[in-house]
């Protein structure tokens, strides 16, 4: 354990004034809920939310009530490069993984492939707005909708985030997004279904009702867990948790089995305010972003596009291969400053469900896992982070 200035990789800042509110709303949990469901229906331009544990948990109740509307088909087409939580939540709702490769570059659906990656089996298209960048949904709704095919956006990264004028996560036939430590804003861990569907509604709202909400003392272990994460995240603490291996932070993890719980109003409570977080937090997202690609030096090796209208959650760099990656990680993981080697399989080699693809490759999701890093965008970098950063990776001997 190294004691030091620590970034990390990704972080959402919870306030004194979150805290205090989410105190207040373990004892007034229905009337934050009541608020905040308000409050999500007006900003993203739906007509029902459902607000739930985790990102995983949305994901996998959105999936259980496709599979009731459409009981004959099967199979979620998902990226073969993505969060290991997605087909977590497929497995969790009795379906199949189908996968299609990835375009480089902008983690999207290859579409030389997509068409053939579509069955009669398939139930939904699950594109991914990955760091942040959107896939392209015109493409996406066309062709579905034609082949009465659900289109469920995975928007737990890009909240906020905007398509054409249209907010990420509304575009399909239901979205979700994730409120855990390391996403736009958090609540510590949850999640967010949306919809303007009656019927997909209808169908979510019969799952969603044996749904329980926490107990008090699941309640009070979450608060606690957020009031420590809120003091730690901060780059002056952050070495001590980041140097205690049995936190696992960093990893990435197949779950056969997480919990589904409603939202607690604990957690409503701590979203006190979230639609002004979430315009802070995204717009020092674009600007460091920025910051990152005007002055590093390296850019037609590292393949690296700017988009002054993106809210990276991380900055995605593409190096050359796995011996840079491994250098380049090496080196910012002990001088503590944020880097990330995001997902280390594509999902086709995750260790428990691997027998479910029959050997099956998919080239480019294995290299963008051979050569991609993240670096850090949130509201906690500090000019001269971010200043360190930039001279580290100019200097790199490549």
């Amino acid at each position: 354990m190294k004691i030091q200035r620590t970034i990390p990789p990704a972080a959402a800042p919870i306030n004194l004034s979150a805290l205090v509110h989410g105190l207040a709303g373990t004892f007034l949990g229905r009337r934050y809920l009541k608020k905040l469901k308000s409050e999500m229906k007006e900003y993203f331009k739906v007509r029902h939310i459902f607000l739930v544990s985790s990102g995983k948990a949305a994901l996998t109740l959105i999936l259980l009530a496709l599979k009731s509307l459409s009981p004959n088909k099967k199979e979620v087409l998902i990226p073969a490069y993505t969060c290991f939580s997605v087909p977590s939540a497929i497995v969790k709702a009795g379906l199949k993984i189908s996968l299609c490769d990835i375009a480089p570059l902008t983690f999207d659906f290859d579409y030389k492939l997509f068409e053939e990656a579509v069955t009669e089996n398939t139930l939904c298209v699950i594109p991914d707005h990955l760091f942040g960048i959107p896939a392209d949904m015109d493409k996406i709704n066309s062709f579905c909708k034609d082949r009465g095919i659900f289109v469920v956006e995975d928007a737990a990264q890009a909240m906020g985030g905007m398509y054409k004028g249209k907010k990420l996560g509304t575009i399909g036939d239901a979205g979700f997004f994730s409120l855990g430590r390391g996403k736009n804003i958090t609540c510590g861990s949850g999640g967010i279904i949306v919809t303007n569907s009656d019927r997909i509604s209808t169908a979510i709202e019969s799952v969603y009702s044996h749904v329980k909400s926490p107990g008090i003392s699941e309640t009070i272990k979450e608060f606690l867990k957020v009031m420590i994460l809120s003091i730690f995240i901060h780059p002056l603490l952050y070495w001590f948790p980041s140097g205690l291996p049995f936190l696992k932070l960093g990893e990435t993890m197949f779950y056969k089995e997480f919990p589904i719980r409603r939202l607690s109003g604990m957690q409503a409570g701590l979203l006190r305010g979230w639609q002004r977080q979430l315009e802070e937090s995204n717009k020092m997202r674009k600007e460091n972003a920025s910051y990152f690609y005007e002055r590093l030096r390296l850019k037609s090796l590292l393949g690296l596009r700017n988009n002054a209208s993106i809210s990276f959650l991380r900055l995605p760099l593409m190096v050359k291969d796995r011996e840079i990656k491994e250098r380049i990680y090496s080196l910012f993981n002990e001088k503590g400053l944020g880097i990330s080697q995001m997902y280390p399989t594509p999902i086709n080699e995750i260790e428990e469900i691997k027998d479910l693809f029959n050997g099956k490759a998919f080239p480019f999701a294995s290299k963008i896992v051979e050569r991609i890093l993240t670096l850090p965008t949130h509201q906690l970098l500090s000019e001269k982070d971010k200043k360190v950063i930039v001279d580290y990776i100019n200097n790199i001997p490549i």
